[in-house]
Protein backbone atom coordinates (compact mmCIF):
# COMPACT_ATOMS: atom_id res chain seq x y z
CA UNK A 1 0.00 0.00 0.00
CA UNK A 2 1.29 3.44 -0.86
CA UNK A 3 0.21 7.05 -0.60
CA UNK A 4 1.86 9.72 -2.70
CA UNK A 5 4.77 7.38 -3.33
CA UNK A 6 5.33 6.59 0.35
CA UNK A 7 4.74 3.27 2.08
CA UNK A 8 2.12 3.63 4.81
CA UNK A 9 1.53 1.60 7.93
CA UNK A 10 -1.73 -0.28 8.39
CA UNK A 11 -3.45 -0.73 11.75
CA UNK A 12 -2.75 -4.04 13.52
CA UNK A 13 -1.64 -5.33 16.92
CA UNK A 14 1.92 -5.09 15.70
CA UNK A 15 1.60 -1.42 14.72
CA UNK A 16 -0.34 -0.10 17.74
CA UNK A 17 2.90 1.38 19.07
CA UNK A 18 2.92 3.71 16.05
CA UNK A 19 -0.53 5.13 16.83
CA UNK A 20 -0.53 8.68 18.20
CA UNK A 21 -1.51 7.69 21.71
CA UNK A 22 -2.15 11.23 22.88
CA UNK A 23 -5.02 11.61 20.39
CA UNK A 24 -6.53 8.14 20.34
CA UNK A 25 -8.21 5.76 22.79
CA UNK A 26 -6.41 2.45 22.44
CA UNK A 27 -7.98 -1.01 22.93
CA UNK A 28 -7.38 -3.10 26.04
CA UNK A 29 -4.79 -5.90 25.98
CA UNK A 30 -5.83 -8.77 23.68
CA UNK A 31 -6.35 -11.19 26.56
CA UNK A 32 -9.60 -9.50 27.58
CA UNK A 33 -11.28 -10.49 24.30
CA UNK A 34 -9.15 -13.45 23.28
CA UNK A 35 -11.74 -16.13 24.07
CA UNK A 36 -14.75 -15.93 21.79
CA UNK A 37 -18.03 -15.94 23.70
CA UNK A 38 -20.19 -14.08 21.17
CA UNK A 39 -20.89 -15.16 17.60
CA UNK A 40 -22.23 -12.21 15.62
CA UNK A 41 -24.05 -12.66 12.31
CA UNK A 42 -23.80 -9.59 10.08
CA UNK A 43 -20.60 -7.80 11.10
CA UNK A 44 -21.22 -4.55 9.26
CA UNK A 45 -20.48 -1.01 10.35
CA UNK A 46 -23.39 -0.78 12.77
CA UNK A 47 -22.36 -3.72 14.92
CA UNK A 48 -18.78 -2.51 15.06
CA UNK A 49 -19.85 0.97 16.14
CA UNK A 50 -22.52 -0.19 18.58
CA UNK A 51 -22.67 -3.64 20.21
CA UNK A 52 -18.93 -4.29 19.95
CA UNK A 53 -18.20 -0.95 21.64
CA UNK A 54 -20.71 -1.63 24.42
CA UNK A 55 -19.20 -5.09 24.92
CA UNK A 56 -15.64 -3.78 25.09
CA UNK A 57 -16.63 -1.06 27.56
CA UNK A 58 -18.44 -3.67 29.66
CA UNK A 59 -15.34 -5.88 29.68
CA UNK A 60 -13.18 -2.91 30.72
CA UNK A 61 -15.58 -1.89 33.49
CA UNK A 62 -15.99 -5.41 34.90
CA UNK A 63 -12.57 -6.86 33.97
CA UNK A 64 -14.50 -9.90 32.71
CA UNK A 65 -12.94 -12.10 30.06
CA UNK A 66 -14.63 -14.57 27.74
CA UNK A 67 -16.81 -12.26 25.65
CA UNK A 68 -14.65 -11.82 22.58
CA UNK A 69 -16.59 -11.57 19.33
CA UNK A 70 -16.35 -13.69 16.20
CA UNK A 71 -17.96 -11.68 13.42
CA UNK A 72 -19.62 -13.38 10.46
CA UNK A 73 -20.08 -11.59 7.15
CA UNK A 74 -22.98 -13.00 5.19
CA UNK A 75 -22.79 -11.50 1.71
CA UNK A 76 -19.27 -10.31 0.97
CA UNK A 77 -15.69 -11.17 1.83
CA UNK A 78 -14.82 -7.46 1.89
CA UNK A 79 -15.21 -7.17 5.68
CA UNK A 80 -12.86 -10.14 6.14
CA UNK A 81 -10.34 -8.48 3.84
CA UNK A 82 -10.61 -5.30 5.91
CA UNK A 83 -10.37 -6.84 9.36
CA UNK A 84 -8.26 -9.99 9.17
CA UNK A 85 -4.99 -8.27 8.09
CA UNK A 86 -5.51 -5.84 11.00
CA UNK A 87 -5.86 -8.58 13.63
CA UNK A 88 -9.55 -7.60 13.66
CA UNK A 89 -8.72 -4.14 15.04
CA UNK A 90 -10.62 -1.15 13.68
CA UNK A 91 -11.29 2.43 14.68
CA UNK A 92 -14.53 4.26 15.39
CA UNK A 93 -14.43 7.89 14.29
CA UNK A 94 -16.96 9.89 16.31
CA UNK A 95 -18.27 13.04 14.67
CA UNK A 96 -20.11 15.49 16.88
CA UNK A 97 -20.35 19.26 17.16
CA UNK A 98 -16.65 19.77 17.92
CA UNK A 99 -13.54 18.08 16.59
CA UNK A 100 -13.83 14.38 15.78
CA UNK A 101 -12.39 11.78 18.12
CA UNK A 102 -11.23 8.25 17.44
CA UNK A 103 -10.89 5.02 19.39
CA UNK A 104 -9.46 1.67 18.37
CA UNK A 105 -11.70 -1.28 19.27
CA UNK A 106 -10.27 -4.72 19.98
CA UNK A 107 -13.33 -6.71 21.11
CA UNK A 108 -13.64 -8.52 17.76
CA UNK A 109 -11.09 -11.31 17.83
CA UNK A 110 -12.09 -13.37 14.78
CA UNK A 111 -13.99 -12.87 11.53
CA UNK A 112 -15.20 -15.31 8.88
CA UNK A 113 -17.09 -15.35 5.58
CA UNK A 114 -20.05 -17.73 5.89
CA UNK A 115 -20.27 -18.54 2.18
CA UNK A 116 -16.70 -19.87 2.08
CA UNK A 117 -16.05 -20.93 5.68
CA UNK A 118 -19.12 -22.95 6.56
CA UNK A 119 -17.19 -25.49 8.63
CA UNK A 120 -15.62 -22.76 10.76
CA UNK A 121 -19.06 -21.24 11.32
CA UNK A 122 -20.47 -24.60 12.40
CA UNK A 123 -17.55 -25.10 14.78
CA UNK A 124 -18.23 -21.72 16.37
CA UNK A 125 -21.89 -22.60 16.91
CA UNK A 126 -20.83 -25.87 18.52
CA UNK A 127 -18.23 -24.29 20.81
CA UNK A 128 -19.35 -24.42 24.48
CA UNK A 129 -17.48 -21.15 25.10
CA UNK A 130 -19.90 -19.38 22.74
CA UNK A 131 -22.89 -18.52 24.91
CA UNK A 132 -24.43 -15.73 22.88
CA UNK A 133 -25.34 -15.30 19.21
CA UNK A 134 -26.18 -11.75 18.13
CA UNK A 135 -27.52 -10.46 14.82
CA UNK A 136 -27.56 -7.30 12.72
CA UNK A 137 -28.71 -8.58 9.33
CA UNK A 138 -31.25 -5.77 8.52
CA UNK A 139 -34.98 -6.26 8.20
CA UNK A 140 -34.76 -8.08 4.86
CA UNK A 141 -32.26 -10.60 6.24
CA UNK A 142 -35.05 -12.34 8.18
CA UNK A 143 -36.89 -13.38 4.97
CA UNK A 144 -40.36 -12.98 6.41
CA UNK A 145 -43.55 -13.65 4.51
CA UNK A 146 -46.63 -11.43 4.38
CA UNK A 147 -47.99 -13.06 7.56
CA UNK A 148 -44.82 -12.26 9.50
CA UNK A 149 -43.64 -15.85 9.53
CA UNK A 150 -40.77 -17.39 7.59
CA UNK A 151 -41.19 -17.14 3.82
CA UNK A 152 -40.95 -20.84 2.95
CA UNK A 153 -41.26 -19.97 -0.75
CA UNK A 154 -38.07 -17.93 -0.67
CA UNK A 155 -35.56 -19.87 -2.79
CA UNK A 156 -32.73 -19.44 -0.29
CA UNK A 157 -34.92 -20.66 2.58
CA UNK A 158 -36.11 -23.59 0.44
CA UNK A 159 -32.49 -24.51 -0.34
CA UNK A 160 -31.63 -24.36 3.36
CA UNK A 161 -34.53 -26.66 4.22
CA UNK A 162 -33.01 -29.12 1.75
CA UNK A 163 -29.74 -29.07 3.67
CA UNK A 164 -28.09 -25.69 3.10
CA UNK A 165 -27.25 -22.87 5.48
CA UNK A 166 -27.22 -19.59 3.51
CA UNK A 167 -30.10 -17.68 5.10
CA UNK A 168 -29.79 -16.23 8.58
CA UNK A 169 -32.50 -18.49 9.99
CA UNK A 170 -31.04 -21.49 8.18
CA UNK A 171 -27.63 -20.78 9.68
CA UNK A 172 -29.16 -20.48 13.14
CA UNK A 173 -31.04 -23.76 12.95
CA UNK A 174 -28.12 -25.68 11.45
CA UNK A 175 -25.92 -24.09 14.11
CA UNK A 176 -28.30 -25.20 16.85
CA UNK A 177 -28.23 -28.73 15.46
CA UNK A 178 -24.43 -28.72 15.66
CA UNK A 179 -24.59 -27.34 19.18
CA UNK A 180 -27.05 -30.00 20.28
CA UNK A 181 -24.95 -32.78 18.73
CA UNK A 182 -21.85 -31.44 20.52
CA UNK A 183 -23.71 -31.17 23.87
CA UNK A 184 -22.41 -27.58 24.01
CA UNK A 185 -25.11 -26.35 26.35
CA UNK A 186 -27.65 -23.52 26.29
CA UNK A 187 -27.23 -20.33 24.30
CA UNK A 188 -29.03 -17.00 23.82
CA UNK A 189 -29.85 -15.53 20.40
CA UNK A 190 -30.16 -11.74 20.52
CA UNK A 191 -31.53 -9.80 17.56
CA UNK A 192 -30.25 -6.23 17.31
CA UNK A 193 -32.26 -5.28 14.21
CA UNK A 194 -35.11 -2.79 13.89
CA UNK A 195 -37.98 -5.25 14.21
CA UNK A 196 -40.85 -4.87 16.66
CA UNK A 197 -40.47 -7.59 19.30
CA UNK A 198 -37.37 -8.81 17.49
CA UNK A 199 -36.71 -11.61 19.97
CA UNK A 200 -40.18 -13.08 19.53
CA UNK A 201 -39.98 -12.57 15.76
CA UNK A 202 -36.70 -14.47 15.54
CA UNK A 203 -37.95 -17.29 17.76
CA UNK A 204 -41.00 -17.70 15.51
CA UNK A 205 -38.87 -17.82 12.36
CA UNK A 206 -36.55 -20.43 13.86
CA UNK A 207 -39.49 -22.58 14.92
CA UNK A 208 -41.13 -22.13 11.48
CA UNK A 209 -37.93 -23.50 9.93
CA UNK A 210 -37.87 -26.44 12.35
CA UNK A 211 -41.51 -27.29 11.60
CA UNK A 212 -40.82 -27.20 7.86
CA UNK A 213 -38.09 -29.84 8.17
CA UNK A 214 -38.93 -33.57 7.93
CA UNK A 215 -40.91 -34.41 11.06
CA UNK A 216 -38.34 -36.46 12.96
CA UNK A 217 -35.51 -34.03 12.30
CA UNK A 218 -37.64 -30.93 12.84
CA UNK A 219 -39.25 -32.17 16.04
CA UNK A 220 -35.86 -33.07 17.52
CA UNK A 221 -34.17 -29.72 16.88
CA UNK A 222 -37.33 -27.76 17.67
CA UNK A 223 -37.62 -29.45 21.05
CA UNK A 224 -33.95 -28.75 21.80
CA UNK A 225 -34.36 -25.07 20.90
CA UNK A 226 -37.43 -24.79 23.13
CA UNK A 227 -35.46 -26.14 26.09
CA UNK A 228 -32.01 -24.59 25.59
CA UNK A 229 -32.27 -21.32 23.62
CA UNK A 230 -33.41 -17.89 24.84
CA UNK A 231 -34.52 -15.15 22.43
CA UNK A 232 -34.38 -11.82 24.32
CA UNK A 233 -35.46 -8.66 22.52
CA UNK A 234 -33.40 -5.49 22.20
CA UNK A 235 -33.58 -1.94 20.87
CA UNK A 236 -30.49 -0.30 19.39
CA UNK A 237 -29.81 3.31 18.48
CA UNK A 238 -26.79 5.01 16.99
CA UNK A 239 -26.42 6.81 13.68
CA UNK A 240 -23.68 5.08 11.68
CA UNK A 241 -23.36 6.59 8.18
CA UNK A 242 -21.36 5.07 5.37
CA UNK A 243 -17.61 5.70 5.70
CA UNK A 244 -16.24 8.15 3.13
CA UNK A 245 -12.75 8.89 1.83
CA UNK A 246 -12.83 12.12 3.86
CA UNK A 247 -13.52 10.08 7.00
CA UNK A 248 -10.60 7.79 6.23
CA UNK A 249 -8.31 10.75 5.69
CA UNK A 250 -9.34 12.37 9.00
CA UNK A 251 -8.89 9.09 10.87
CA UNK A 252 -5.44 8.56 9.32
CA UNK A 253 -4.43 12.03 10.48
CA UNK A 254 -5.58 11.27 14.04
CA UNK A 255 -4.18 7.75 14.15
CA UNK A 256 -0.95 8.36 12.27
CA UNK A 257 -1.54 5.07 10.42
CA UNK A 258 -4.16 3.69 8.01
CA UNK A 259 -7.32 1.81 9.02
CA UNK A 260 -9.04 -0.07 6.18
CA UNK A 261 -11.96 -1.10 8.44
CA UNK A 262 -12.88 2.35 9.81
CA UNK A 263 -16.48 3.04 10.88
CA UNK A 264 -18.05 6.42 11.64
CA UNK A 265 -20.68 7.24 14.25
CA UNK A 266 -22.33 10.01 16.18
CA UNK A 267 -21.41 10.36 19.89
CA UNK A 268 -24.91 9.27 21.00
CA UNK A 269 -25.56 5.59 21.57
CA UNK A 270 -28.36 3.64 23.25
CA UNK A 271 -29.06 -0.02 23.85
CA UNK A 272 -32.10 -1.40 25.66
CA UNK A 273 -31.96 -5.16 26.26
CA UNK A 274 -34.49 -7.59 27.72
CA UNK A 275 -32.65 -9.21 30.61
CA UNK A 276 -33.60 -12.81 29.81
CA UNK A 277 -30.57 -14.94 28.94
CA UNK A 278 -29.97 -18.70 28.98
CA UNK A 279 -26.20 -18.76 29.51
CA UNK A 280 -25.05 -15.43 30.96
CA UNK A 281 -24.19 -12.16 29.24
CA UNK A 282 -21.61 -9.37 29.38
CA UNK A 283 -22.10 -6.68 32.04
CA UNK A 284 -23.57 -4.30 29.46
CA UNK A 285 -25.20 -2.19 32.15
CA UNK A 286 -21.68 -1.20 33.24
CA UNK A 287 -21.28 0.34 29.77
CA UNK A 288 -24.52 2.32 29.88
CA UNK A 289 -27.00 -0.14 28.38
CA UNK A 290 -30.48 -0.45 29.92
CA UNK A 291 -31.32 -4.01 30.99
CA UNK A 292 -35.11 -4.12 31.37
CA UNK A 293 -38.04 -6.50 31.72
CA UNK A 294 -39.92 -5.11 28.71
CA UNK A 295 -38.29 -3.54 25.66
CA UNK A 296 -41.50 -2.74 23.77
CA UNK A 297 -42.15 0.85 24.98
CA UNK A 298 -38.56 1.80 24.12
CA UNK A 299 -38.59 0.17 20.71
CA UNK A 300 -41.93 1.69 19.74
CA UNK A 301 -40.61 5.13 20.70
CA UNK A 302 -37.49 4.62 18.63
CA UNK A 303 -39.09 2.94 15.62
CA UNK A 304 -41.95 5.40 15.28
CA UNK A 305 -40.36 8.64 16.38
CA UNK A 306 -36.71 8.34 15.35
CA UNK A 307 -36.82 5.84 12.47
CA UNK A 308 -40.13 7.10 11.11
CA UNK A 309 -38.89 10.69 11.11
CA UNK A 310 -35.61 9.54 9.57
CA UNK A 311 -37.56 8.00 6.67
CA UNK A 312 -39.71 11.12 6.19
CA UNK A 313 -36.61 13.30 5.96
CA UNK A 314 -34.86 10.81 3.68
CA UNK A 315 -37.61 10.64 1.08
CA UNK A 316 -38.64 14.30 1.18
CA UNK A 317 -35.00 15.37 1.31
CA UNK A 318 -33.96 13.14 -1.59
CA UNK A 319 -36.85 14.42 -3.73
CA UNK A 320 -35.70 17.98 -3.07
CA UNK A 321 -32.16 17.14 -4.08
CA UNK A 322 -30.58 17.10 -0.62
CA UNK A 323 -27.66 14.72 -0.30
CA UNK A 324 -27.70 14.36 3.50
CA UNK A 325 -30.21 14.18 6.33
CA UNK A 326 -28.59 17.24 7.92
CA UNK A 327 -29.31 19.25 4.77
CA UNK A 328 -32.92 18.08 4.88
CA UNK A 329 -33.31 19.14 8.53
CA UNK A 330 -31.87 22.55 7.63
CA UNK A 331 -34.88 23.05 5.32
CA UNK A 332 -37.41 24.77 7.59
CA UNK A 333 -40.39 23.23 5.81
CA UNK A 334 -39.04 19.67 6.14
CA UNK A 335 -37.98 20.26 9.76
CA UNK A 336 -41.51 21.48 10.48
CA UNK A 337 -43.01 18.36 8.88
CA UNK A 338 -40.70 16.20 11.02
CA UNK A 339 -41.74 18.02 14.20
CA UNK A 340 -45.43 17.69 13.38
CA UNK A 341 -45.04 13.99 12.54
CA UNK A 342 -43.56 13.35 15.96
CA UNK A 343 -45.89 15.65 17.90
CA UNK A 344 -49.24 15.14 16.15
CA UNK A 345 -49.11 11.61 14.76
CA UNK A 346 -46.51 9.60 16.67
CA UNK A 347 -46.72 10.88 20.27
CA UNK A 348 -50.46 10.10 20.71
CA UNK A 349 -49.79 6.44 19.82
CA UNK A 350 -46.98 5.85 22.33
CA UNK A 351 -46.73 4.49 25.83
CA UNK A 352 -44.11 6.58 27.61
CA UNK A 353 -41.11 4.39 28.52
CA UNK A 354 -39.95 4.52 32.14
CA UNK A 355 -37.58 7.41 32.74
CA UNK A 356 -37.96 8.96 29.27
CA UNK A 357 -39.81 12.12 28.23
CA UNK A 358 -41.32 11.63 24.77
CA UNK A 359 -41.29 15.34 23.89
CA UNK A 360 -37.68 15.79 24.95
CA UNK A 361 -36.75 12.62 23.05
CA UNK A 362 -38.22 14.10 19.87
CA UNK A 363 -36.22 17.29 20.28
CA UNK A 364 -33.06 15.24 20.74
CA UNK A 365 -33.85 13.30 17.55
CA UNK A 366 -33.84 16.44 15.41
CA UNK A 367 -30.68 17.73 17.09
CA UNK A 368 -28.93 14.49 16.21
CA UNK A 369 -30.20 14.54 12.63
CA UNK A 370 -28.97 18.11 12.24
CA UNK A 371 -25.37 17.09 12.94
CA UNK A 372 -23.63 18.16 9.70
CA UNK A 373 -20.48 16.20 10.48
CA UNK A 374 -22.17 12.82 9.95
CA UNK A 375 -23.21 13.28 6.31
CA UNK A 376 -25.79 10.50 6.55
CA UNK A 377 -26.98 10.23 2.93
CA UNK A 378 -30.69 10.49 2.22
CA UNK A 379 -30.49 7.71 -0.36
CA UNK A 380 -28.78 5.42 2.15
CA UNK A 381 -31.63 5.88 4.64
CA UNK A 382 -34.10 5.45 1.75
CA UNK A 383 -32.91 1.90 1.03
CA UNK A 384 -35.26 -1.06 1.60
CA UNK A 385 -38.34 1.11 2.03
CA UNK A 386 -40.74 -1.79 1.51
CA UNK A 387 -39.18 -3.48 4.55
CA UNK A 388 -38.92 -0.38 6.72
CA UNK A 389 -42.25 1.38 6.18
CA UNK A 390 -44.44 -1.23 7.90
CA UNK A 391 -42.44 -0.88 11.11
CA UNK A 392 -41.50 2.80 11.02
CA UNK A 393 -44.67 4.48 9.70
CA UNK A 394 -47.58 2.15 9.02
CA UNK A 395 -48.03 1.19 12.68
CA UNK A 396 -48.55 4.89 13.40
CA UNK A 397 -50.95 5.19 10.45
CA UNK A 398 -53.03 2.26 11.67
CA UNK A 399 -53.22 3.52 15.25
CA UNK A 400 -54.27 7.01 14.16
CA UNK A 401 -56.92 5.65 11.79
CA UNK A 402 -58.24 3.38 14.54
CA UNK A 403 -58.54 6.44 16.80
CA UNK A 404 -60.63 8.21 14.15
CA UNK A 405 -57.85 10.67 13.30
CA UNK A 406 -56.22 11.52 9.97
CA UNK A 407 -52.52 10.56 10.06
CA UNK A 408 -51.58 13.64 8.07
CA UNK A 409 -47.83 13.68 8.58
CA UNK A 410 -47.28 9.93 8.61
CA UNK A 411 -49.22 9.84 5.33
CA UNK A 412 -46.94 12.56 3.96
CA UNK A 413 -43.94 10.35 4.73
CA UNK A 414 -45.54 7.36 3.00
CA UNK A 415 -46.50 9.54 0.02
CA UNK A 416 -42.89 10.75 -0.16
CA UNK A 417 -41.75 7.13 -0.43
CA UNK A 418 -44.33 6.56 -3.17
CA UNK A 419 -43.12 9.66 -5.03
CA UNK A 420 -39.51 8.50 -4.61
CA UNK A 421 -40.42 5.15 -6.20
CA UNK A 422 -42.60 6.65 -8.94
CA UNK A 423 -40.51 9.67 -9.96
CA UNK A 424 -37.09 8.04 -9.83
CA UNK A 425 -35.47 11.50 -9.98
CA UNK A 426 -35.08 14.50 -7.71
CA UNK A 427 -36.25 17.99 -8.58
CA UNK A 428 -32.94 18.65 -10.36
CA UNK A 429 -33.43 15.64 -12.63
CA UNK A 430 -30.82 13.45 -10.93
CA UNK A 431 -31.57 9.74 -10.69
CA UNK A 432 -32.68 8.35 -7.32
CA UNK A 433 -31.58 4.74 -6.74
CA UNK A 434 -34.33 2.28 -5.82
CA UNK A 435 -32.41 -0.21 -3.68
CA UNK A 436 -35.18 -2.49 -2.43
CA UNK A 437 -35.82 -6.27 -2.45
CA UNK A 438 -39.22 -5.56 -4.08
CA UNK A 439 -37.85 -3.03 -6.59
CA UNK A 440 -39.25 -4.74 -9.70
CA UNK A 441 -42.71 -5.11 -8.21
CA UNK A 442 -42.73 -1.52 -7.00
CA UNK A 443 -41.76 -0.19 -10.42
CA UNK A 444 -44.46 -2.28 -12.03
CA UNK A 445 -47.05 -1.07 -9.52
CA UNK A 446 -46.53 2.64 -10.26
CA UNK A 447 -46.89 2.32 -14.04
CA UNK A 448 -45.84 5.55 -15.75
CA UNK A 449 -45.50 7.17 -12.32
CA UNK A 450 -47.19 10.41 -13.31
CA UNK A 451 -50.78 9.98 -12.08
CA UNK A 452 -51.17 10.38 -8.28
CA UNK A 453 -54.28 8.20 -8.09
CA UNK A 454 -52.65 5.40 -10.10
CA UNK A 455 -49.44 5.58 -8.06
CA UNK A 456 -51.27 5.43 -4.72
CA UNK A 457 -53.61 2.65 -5.85
CA UNK A 458 -50.84 0.62 -7.42
CA UNK A 459 -48.50 0.73 -4.44
CA UNK A 460 -51.29 0.20 -1.90
CA UNK A 461 -51.89 -3.06 -3.76
CA UNK A 462 -48.45 -4.36 -2.75
CA UNK A 463 -49.78 -6.57 0.01
CA UNK A 464 -46.41 -7.30 1.62
CA UNK A 465 -46.15 -3.61 2.51
CA UNK A 466 -49.70 -2.45 3.18
CA UNK A 467 -51.73 -5.57 3.85
CA UNK A 468 -55.44 -5.60 3.02
CA UNK A 469 -56.60 -3.10 5.63
CA UNK A 470 -54.62 -0.09 4.38
CA UNK A 471 -55.21 -1.03 0.76
CA UNK A 472 -58.95 -0.75 1.41
CA UNK A 473 -58.83 2.41 3.57
CA UNK A 474 -60.43 5.21 1.54
CA UNK A 475 -59.36 7.82 4.10
CA UNK A 476 -55.71 6.78 3.88
CA UNK A 477 -55.77 6.61 0.08
CA UNK A 478 -57.36 10.05 -0.22
CA UNK A 479 -54.71 11.57 2.04
CA UNK A 480 -51.93 9.92 0.06
CA UNK A 481 -53.34 11.15 -3.25
CA UNK A 482 -53.61 14.71 -1.92
CA UNK A 483 -49.91 14.67 -0.91
CA UNK A 484 -48.83 12.95 -4.13
CA UNK A 485 -50.43 15.69 -6.23
CA UNK A 486 -47.96 18.10 -4.65
CA UNK A 487 -44.96 15.78 -4.57
CA UNK A 488 -45.25 14.58 -8.16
Amino acid sequence: MAARGRAVTRLSRGTLAEVRHDRVQLPPPPGLAEQVGILHLGIGAFHRAHQAVFTEDAALASDEQGWGICGVTQRSAAVVDQLRPQDCLYAVLERGVGDPSVRVVGQVSDVLFAAEEGQRLTARFADPAVRLVTLTVTEKGYRRGSDGGLDLADPVVAADLAGGARSTVGQLVRGMQARRDASAGPVSVLSCDNLTGNGGVLRRLVMDFCRALPSVEGDAIGSWVEQHVAFPSSMVDRIVPATTDADRADAATLLGIVDQALVVAEPFRQWVVEDSFAAGRPAWERAGADLVDDVEPFEQLKLRMLNGTHSLLAYLGALRGYETIAEAVADAELAGAAQRLMREDVAPTLEQPPGLDVTAYGETVLERFANPALRHRTTQVAMDGSQKLPLRLLTTVRDRLAAGATPEWASLAVAAWMAYVAAGRDRHGRELPLDDPLADRLRSAVGTGSDPVAVATGLLGVREVFGDDLRDSAAFRDTLVRHLKELL
